[in-house]
């Protein structure tokens, strides 16, 4: 299923599963970044056993960052993952494993979707540039105006492919639930859409590649060279706690008054079954399924309505019960008419409000916007207005704009050079303004129509619907899939073999008579190697990364298997509106083709070439102080070249085989770096060695069921928690860590007033201090006690968490104010250290941030506010929400 569509759909329904995740961020000192000490407790409050990385949704948003600009080589990349590796170690902290798990040879129905993907990315990057070129000429035919091209060394994220030289250097939340794991929590980026991106060509922002005019960048204020660079934003990082997931399947799946007894591991399983209809990696979704049209939800209610007649659940351990998965989807059939029309009436609604809400903007959008100095300006915009420079020769330009304006209208393509003069070679404009609608791809299909089997069946698959015998074979394909899907999922790949062989899914109407479909797989199948996997998924035009003769197979006109490696295709956009929702019809690789074709260029391999070709083994890395390290040393000491079982009792009940690397990586000795950009590691005090998971027969069922001994971890939602969503129109946002009662900082209006005032409005730098004492601070001539009968601000600055929960004195801010001569402080960072004396006046004047006495040269003015006699109070407390000892 469309990952960012899922979680969407997932965490506006259930939103307490996720969390906003507390990050210690890394000082730096001298210029010198100071690592963080992940021994100290876990800033979530919370701490985990074990991290399991899934490297890929580590290396591919390394390799082409939203950001920031892309790595330009191999070394830079690396040095990307290194650091966000160590950025989510520092977050997560685990206390026992670290676990990095790297793709390795997928199966045959993964490896179309591999295919899809790589093809439509060469496809999609070579149209671009075409595209980015033609626009760029046309734009300097018409004399505009465009920053010269930049040669940029190109990085190909198909590289990221097992078998390639890259892969070879040394989503999860229904796999999460699969494990029936209590305490399992999954860390990820935090999705935001429509981040801001410049324009390809003049480097702009606002616009896109094909909406560039060639019009020069205007000057925008005092800092015009940070115009349009993009806001530094470095990426945040959220937890989605799937036992609060558990709290709430378990009472939306609860069902009373059953035949059978009620068991919630299984109804479990039933759900994450039903979540494959809407697609996965495997399979293309069901035509009336759809995940924003909450197809789950459907599938849900259907499910608890029909459960009552099946005598039982959907799945066990894996495996599917087809005669009642047959009374669901017969049931999802029995509305599949309805679905279509009144997806069709929906969509009509939307296109209708948004063709209103056109008319209206372009209604409501003033003739005329004055920009310059005379720009508009956000209410609210707490900068210093700046003082108008030349008011006559702006109003002469503004003039000369609104006539252009009149006397050009019929002329988009005409614009101003800088001194209000019309340029003859302005900017140009290809797509008419008052156009209503953008022109949509024709649907042959209509499924809102009568008739609508026919014509899918017709177009998509070019048969008669009336073919009984085809329809049945497209069905079973689809039975077979649901089937290998959950037990890829629950029990391992049931054939390395298998594949869909259709682009299209068939209708839920269609799932008659599926009970005596067989759904077993043939036994001993092999994955392919390496090399083989890329000339199954690559598109020629990344063939460099294979060898030379596997690769004239890819572009020889003489090649056996030529046709699998089209240079265009065509994109079924099926329904949907871009080309990248559509469905790439590529032609499915003969695995017996592809390997006849190999046989030849096999003897080719370079003995380098052979062992990228090869699968390799996992391997295990400890520390000098683990328990299992002296044992692994002593396996390199006698030299012992046999398989050894991993002693469970020295590494957590962890099992397995344990054989010598022949490239160990050994306590105290030097490791070299793979990449030149970073030094060797002269201190190593780890120690590695091969490891091999425990084996198990072929037909082992691993039963899906929680533990023995396993803990319940302590119930989260309260009753208010259950109508709490993210789309009932109230304000919602996700905790900030795992207490949810902590309370987040936060400053009343009154300070921010309070603030302004002691703040001159000409400062050069935002947020310094003046040197002056504002009226009515104490230390002040005109300082004003408070009366008796008057009490103090409350605290402006919540505790962030219980006082004794973590070692280290109490923050300043949290304190309790000790009543001194003088008024009363008037801000919470105000408060006194405690003291039997009065307040002394001079003894905090050399005092420097965190409290640290400063050196004199440091009580200089270096070009910043400093604390003076003026101001006679510490200073704030630090930014960070902790202090350790």
């Amino acid at each position: 299923m469309g990952v960012p569509a899922f979680f969407r759909w997932l965490s506006r329904k259930y939103p307490s599963i996720i969390v906003n995740c507390v990050e210690e961020k890394a000082k730096e000192c001298n210029g010198v970044k100071v690592p963080i000490d992940t021994s100290k407790p876990n800033p979530n409050e919370v701490e985990f056993d074990n991290l399991y990385l899934d490297m890929n949704g580590i290396i591919h948003p390394c390799t082409h960052p939203e950001d920031k600009p892309a790595p330009k080589n191999e070394d830079e990349m690396m040095v990307a993952i290194f650091e966000y590796i160590d950025r989510i170690f520092n977050i997560v902290r685990p206390r026992r494993l670290l676990y990095m798990a790297i793709d390795g040879v997928a199966p045959r129905a993964k490896m179309n979707q591999q295919r899809s993907r790589r093809f439509r990315a060469s496809k999609e990057g070579m149209e671009a540039a075409e595209e980015k070129q033609k626009i760029r000429q046309e734009i300097l035919a018409k004399g505009g105006y465009l920053p010269p091209e930049e040669v940029k060394e190109r990085f190909d994220s198909n590289c990221i492919t097992p078998g390639t030289e890259f892969m070879d250097n040394p989503d999860l939340i229904m796999l999460g639930l699969a494990t029936h794991e209590l305490n399992f929590t999954i860390i990820r980026e935090e999705f935001k859409p429509n981040k801001p991106k410049p324009c390809a060509l003049c480097n702009q922002m606002g616009h896109e590649v094909k909406d560039c005019q060639g019009l020069p960048r205007e000057k925008q204020g005092k800092h015009d060279q940070f115009a349009d660079t993009l806001p530094v934003s470095e990426q945040e990082f959220i937890f989605i706690r799937l036992c609060v997931l558990r709290e709430y399947l378990e009472r939306e799946l609860t069902m009373a008054s059953l035949p059978f007894t009620f068991d919630f591991e299984r109804s479990v399983d039933d759900w994450v079954f039903m979540c494959f209809f809407v697609g996965n990696d495997f399979l293309p979704h069901l035509p009336s399924l759809e995940i924003r049209e909450g197809a789950i939800d459907r599938l849900v209610n259907i499910y608890k309505n029909v459960v009552h007649k099946t005598g039982g659940y959907l799945t066990e351990s894996g495996f599917v019960n087809l005669q009642r998965v047959q009374m669901i989807m017969l049931a999802v059939g029995e509305v599949e008419d309805s679905i279509f029309k009144k997806r069709k009436d929906d969509d009509d609604n939307f296109k209708r409000r948004q063709k209103e809400k056109r008319k209206r903007l372009k209604r409501d959008q003033p003739s005329f916007i004055p920009g310059g100095q005379f720009s508009p300006q956000a209410l609210g915009n707490r900068s210093s207005p700046q003082a108008i420079c030349n008011p006559r020769q702006a109003a002469f330009e503004m003039r000369m704009h609104d006539r252009q304006n009149s006397t050009t209208s019929a002329s988009p393509n005409t614009s101003l050079t800088p001194d209000g003069s019309p340029s003859l070679g302005g900017g140009i404009k290809r797509k008419p303004e008052d156009s209503d609608s953008e022109p949509e791809p024709e649907d042959n299909i209509r499924l809102w129509e009568t008739g609508w089997k026919q014509r899918y069946y017709k177009n998509k698959f070019d048969v008669d619907a009336s073919d009984e015998k085809f329809r049945r074979k497209v069905v079973q394909s689809y039975v077979e899939g649901l089937c290998w899907v959950l037990r890829y999922y629950y029990q391992g790949c049931a054939s390395w073999n298998w594949y869909y062989p259709f682009h299209y899914a068939p209708f839920a109407s269609d799932f008659e008579g599926i009970a005596d479909m067989p759904s077993d797989f043939e036994k001993g199948s092999k994955p392919f190697k390496p090399l083989e996997q890329l000339m199954g998924v690559f598109p020629a035009a990344s063939g460099n990364f294979l060898p030379p003769t596997w690769r004239k197979l890819m572009t020889d006109p003489e090649s056996s298997i030529i046709d699998f490696y089209p240079e265009d295709f065509a994109i079924d956009l099926n329904g949907k509106k871009y080309a990248w929702q559509g469905v790439a019809l590529l032609p499915f690789v003969d695995e017996r083709r592809l390997r006849a074709a190999l046989e030849e260029v096999y003897p080719d391999l370079t003995p380098e070439e052979s062992r990228r070709n090869s699968l390799g083994s996992d391997v295990l890395f400890v520390g000098k102080h683990h328990p299992l390290c002296d044992f692994i040393v002593e396996q390199y000491k006698t030299k012992n070249t046999e398989a050894v079982d991993i002693p469970p009792e020295l590494c957590h009940g962890i099992q397995g085989k344990l054989t010598l690397n022949n490239n160990a990586v050994l306590p105290d000795q030097v490791v070299q770096s793979p990449v030149p950009m970073l030094r060797d590691l002269t201190q190593n005090s780890a120690v590695s060695i091969s490891f091999k998971d425990p084996q198990f027969a072929e037909d082992f069922v691993f039963k899906a069921t929680v533990l023995p001994g396993a803990k319940k971890p302590a119930p989260v939602l309260k009753p208010g928690d259950w109508e709490k969503t993210n789309n009932d129109g109230r304000p919602w946002r996700p905790q900030l860590g795992f207490n949810r009662d902590r309370k987040p900082v936060h400053l009343d209006q009154s300070v921010f007033r309070t603030l302004g005032h002691t703040m001159p409005r000409d400062r050069g730098m935002p947020g310094m201090y003046p040197n002056a004492v504002p009226l009515g601070a104490y230390g002040s001539p005109y300082a004003r006690p408070l009366m008796g009968s008057q009490q103090q601000i409350p605290k402006l600055l919540s505790n962030l968490r219980p006082q004794e929960s973590w070692r280290g004195p109490t923050p300043l801010f949290q304190q309790t104010p000790q009543r001194t001569a003088g008024a009363a402080p008037l801000l919470a960072w105000n408060r006194m250290l405690p003291s039997p004396n009065q307040f002394q006046p001079a003894q905090y004047q050399g005092l420097g941030p965190m409290g640290y006495p400063q050196r004199p040269e440091d009580r200089m003015d270096r070009g910043r506010q400093v604390y003076g006699p003026g101001r006679p109070y510490p200073f704030p407390p630090p930014a960070g929400r902790y202090s350790w000892n």
